[in-house]
């Protein structure tokens, strides 16, 4: 019986049912798209921060660069300008440590004790300056009148006149980032944010060969290829492996194994990041506090704390999605759940003269708000569906349609140097990212979308219902619908 009389009831008032339904799918397919492109801006800003501090690192472990003083000692490359009458061609490199100050080696098993510490592993960034060039000796050019004796002088010849031409110094310089990585332990560091595209990547016994992996960009701008070799310092390297990394910026233009890089740099037994994997997400703040309690003079960056530092559209875009958006899209609810109260309400008004019959054959003021508040609910559920679809085709539609935006990280808070989180002083300083968004929809979003829909419909009907259950068969039999 009450399926029967609701199934009637909803034919009849059909455009009153869709109305209902109607305003609800609207609050409900823009909570969807809200949603679904909030969880696409973190997922761009996942992209981002996974090409700073690569896969499975949670943190990072530094010390902020000492101010630099007028007395520091700047970089001194040193030539020979022999007067053998012949042009050779001169190198010099000058290799420093980038960013931050160097840490012991043995800070990283002090970090790898800590409570909560699934792995660490520490590594150490460069920064090669290469001046390479020739000195070009001058011609000596005797004038024509030059020679003989002048002026009435006696008892000698006056020396050549004439002047040099030619000659001078010619010399390039070259810039580029080196990062020693630890072989033995590959799953973290930020060799993890790039795809091996040729070659192969480090073995864990390749601990101090002398073996390279090119960043790609590097790799064509220099024509290197695999098999062939890169020298630093007068050290000839062996590329392995070409990188390229997955959000588009590398780390390093050249990354081998640590203890290499430490020779290189004179930094034995010296690293200037440690990459640190909690064994539990949920615990990630109290890892760094243990870690900055324990270790004294180290700053802990946590991937949180550089996701604060993410700029440009993508930011803007996530901060309209998730202030904006998140208050237009309860604003709709509110709206769509009070407009859908007033209807169902207003539609028992005009339904007076039919619950008084229903009363006066003997229905329960119960059973008579039962039967509207399940009609409610249907109407809830219709939008509910309706709403779905719509949110649905608005997420694939951002998805399809793929906007670019730009990302530019800056230097965290308490990173020191030009690094930030990532520790090998990426140039995504300085440089914007491009990162596609899309729209992806979960299973909790859809299931959050029917419980607003059945939500919708009960407090519809709570409305209707209360106003039914108030009437009365006497008086009702006496009003005309």
């Amino acid at each position: 019986m009450f399926f029967t009389y609701l199934r009637r009831e909803l034919r009849r008032r059909r455009k009153a049912a869709l109305v209902v339904a109607s305003g609800l799918a609207l609050g409900i397919a823009l909570v969807i798209v809200v949603s679904s492109v909030s969880s696409g801006m973190e997922k761009a800003q996942g992209k981002v921060l996974q090409s700073l501090y690569g896969l499975g690192t949670d943190m990072t472990v530094t010390k902020a660069a000492a101010p630099p003083t007028s007395t520091g000692q700047r970089p001194r490359f040193n030539f020979d300008a022999n007067d053998n009458g012949s042009d050779k061609e001169q190198s010099s490199d000058r290799v420093m440590v980038q960013g931050f100050q160097t840490l012991a080696a043995s800070t990283v098993s002090k970090v790898d004790s800590q409570h909560g510490v699934a792995d660490s592993v520490g590594g150490l960034s460069l920064q090669v300056i290469r001046v390479n060039g020739q000195f070009t000796r001058g011609q000596f050019q005797q004038n024509g009148n030059g020679g003989g004796n002048r002026g009435g002088r006696q008892g000698g010849q006056q020396p050549p006149q004439g002047r040099v031409e030619g000659g001078g110094a010619d010399f390039d310089v070259n810039n580029y980032s080196v990062y020693g990585t630890d072989v033995t332990k590959p799953a973290l560091g930020p060799l993890t944010s790039s795809k091996i595209t040729s070659g192969r990547t480090f073995t864990t016994s390749e601990t101090n060969t002398e073996v390279v992996v090119a960043d790609t960009s590097y790799a064509k701008e220099k024509k290197l290829s695999v098999g062939g070799t890169v020298t630093v310092k007068g050290v000839k390297f062996k590329v392995i492996g070409i990188a390229t990394p997955d959000s588009g910026d590398a780390a390093a233009n050249l990354y081998m194994p640590l203890q290499q890089a430490q020779t290189l740099a004179g930094a034995k037994d010296k690293v200037t990041t440690i990459y640190v994997k909690a064994s539990d997400s949920q615990q990630i703040s109290s890892v760094k506090s243990a870690i900055q309690k324990n270790i004294s003079g180290t700053t802990v960056t946590t991937s949180a704390d550089l996701a604060n530092t993410v700029s440009g559209s993508l930011s803007t875009a996530s901060d309209l999605a998730s202030n904006v958006g998140k208050w237009l899209s309860i604003a709709v609810l509110v709206a769509a759940f009070l407009v859908a109260g007033l209807l169902t309400s207003s539609a028992v008004s005009r339904r007076v003269r039919e619950f008084g019959t229903l009363k006066a054959l003997g229905w329960k003021s119960g059973r008579v708000t039962r039967q509207v508040v399940g009609e409610a609910i249907v109407n809830g559920l219709v939008g509910g569906v309706l709403g779905i679809a719509l949110g649905l085709a608005g997420a694939y539609a951002v998805t399809e349609i793929s906007p670019s935006l730009q990302a530019q990280v800056g230097g965290s808070g308490g990173g020191g140097g030009q690094g930030g989180f990532g520790g090998p002083g990426r140039r995504v300083a300085s440089k914007a990212l491009d990162v596609t968004l899309t729209a992806p929809v979960s299973l909790s979003t859809i299931a959050g979308a029917v419980a607003l829909a059945v939500a919708g419909g009960l407090i519809a009907g709570a409305f209707g219902g209360w106003r039914a259950s108030r009437l009365r068969p006497a008086d009702a039999l006496r009003r005309v619908e």
